[in-house]
């Protein structure tokens, strides 16, 4: 059996879920350490719709990275710490994916494995992460809303949430698109976003980054509906 990815994305109502979710981006690495057959995790915090700096406190969400679907099942069906997650989040969605695109490091290292497989009429999952410069935080942050202003009418657009691992600097995209095609459409030809990557190369915002491109297996919950 092959890698697979899972991101379980929780949204959160009422302060003391709320406040358990915050606890839990610290105490839950001691569970995810030991969870057999992960082999990378990250516990992702989020913002606020339009990809705005400030935090979302209402929605986490947990990225790893397994040997295979059985030992995802396992977890995510047995641990303790996912019926704990499952008790205090009001809803959930849970997807299953494999990566077909992966270029660039995150914390050192690129732990996707891409795969060769169909991608027709397959909903494609894009994550793109970096770690911005301490001094071109602020040219980021100001950058930010022009580029992201695309998105809001972009053909196929499923889903979009900006995730963090530390606010403001460790930062992740992620989106879900209808189809290969629809993404391309949006990458390619839309003019905003090609000048965004242009402005990346020629400023140079990141002192690390990764662009992973993945096909959508299976949706466990209905907290992101498609």
């Amino acid at each position: 059996m092959s890698q697979v990815v899972t991101l379980s994305i929780f949204k959160y109502r009422g302060f003391q879920s709320k406040a358990w979710a915050f606890g839990m981006m610290q105490f839950a690495h001691h569970y995810l350490k030991k969870a057999e057959g992960c082999d990378f995790y990250k516990l992702l915090g989020s913002g606020k719709e339009g990809f705005n700096p400030l935090p979302d406190w209402s929605v986490y969400s947990v990225l790893q990275v397994w040997k295979n679907e059985a030992v995802a099942n396992d977890f995510i069906q047995n641990s303790q710490l996912f019926k704990n997650y499952l008790k205090h989040s009001s809803s959930h969605t849970i997807l299953y994916m494999k990566s077909i695109q992966a270029r660039g490091q995150w914390s050192g290292s690129n732990p996707f494995k891409m795969h060769d497989i169909e991608v027709k009429d397959k909903k494609i999952a894009v994550i793109t992460r970096a770690s911005i410069k301490w001094s071109k935080l602020f040219t980021f942050w100001k950058f930010v809303p022009e580029s992201q202003k695309p998105l809001s009418n972009a053909k196929g657009l499923c889903y979009t949430k900006g995730f963090g691992e530390v606010p403001f600097k460790e930062m992740a995209t992620f989106s879900i698109w209808n189809s290969k095609d629809d993404l391309f459409n949006f990458a390619y030809q839309s003019k905003e976003h090609v000048e965004a990557i242009k402005k990346t190369r020629s400023i140079d915002w990141y002192s690390e980054e990764m662009f992973s491109r993945f096909v959508i297996d299976k949706k466990i919950g209905n907290f992101i509906p498609f």
